[in-house]
């Protein structure tokens, strides 16, 4: 399955973390949208659209992005985040819409807490130092690993030890 991770990382990298753990698993291209975009869409069969929450959504550079991919059918897409607290489900609801807009079908999500020193938090030197730590590196590969078809049996294989969450 050919598969493209897009992200933007900002602050301390905890979106990056995510996204090259993700990768393994799926084999996936991957591109800091900061930085590069892959253009047209068409040969992959996943993709991946994630970045830090910002004010209870996605970097508004995704969500651009996002608004302006050409209409695609049949193909699926993933989210995922990092995030200082809060429920994932609420975060995503604005990039979900606007991917099913854009013809993808949501294969899954993913959201994992980041070290996270915005705003009035720079204050008390931040909130989830050392996140995401080794165990949200693990759940993200074995998310990976369930969007590409395979088992915990499959996982344990590649060295990856099932968490529970």
């Amino acid at each position: 399955m050919n598969t493209a991770i897009l992200y933007h990382s900002i602050h301390h990298e905890n979106t990056r973390k995510i996204a090259r753990a993700l990768s393994g698993p799926l084999g996936a291209d991957l591109y800091d949208i900061a930085i590069d975009t892959p253009g047209d869409l068409e040969h992959y069969d996943l993709v991946g659209f994630g970045s830090g929450i910002y004010f209870l959504r996605h970097s508004a550079l995704l969500v651009r992005l996002a608004e302006h991919l050409k209409p695609t059918y049949g193909k699926k897409a993933f989210i995922f985040s990092t995030r200082g607290w809060g429920p994932p489900f609420l975060y995503h609801t604005l990039l979900r819409r606007i991917l099913k807009t854009r013809g993808f079908s949501i294969a899954g999500e993913y959201s994992c807490r980041g070290f996270d020193t915005y705003g009035l938090l720079k204050v008390v030197r931040g909130i989830n130092k050392g996140r995401p730590n080794e165990k949200d590196l693990e759940r993200a590969a074995l998310f990976a690993l369930s969007l590409a078809g395979q088992t915990g049996q499959r996982a344990s294989q590649r060295g990856i030890t099932p968490v529970s969450r």
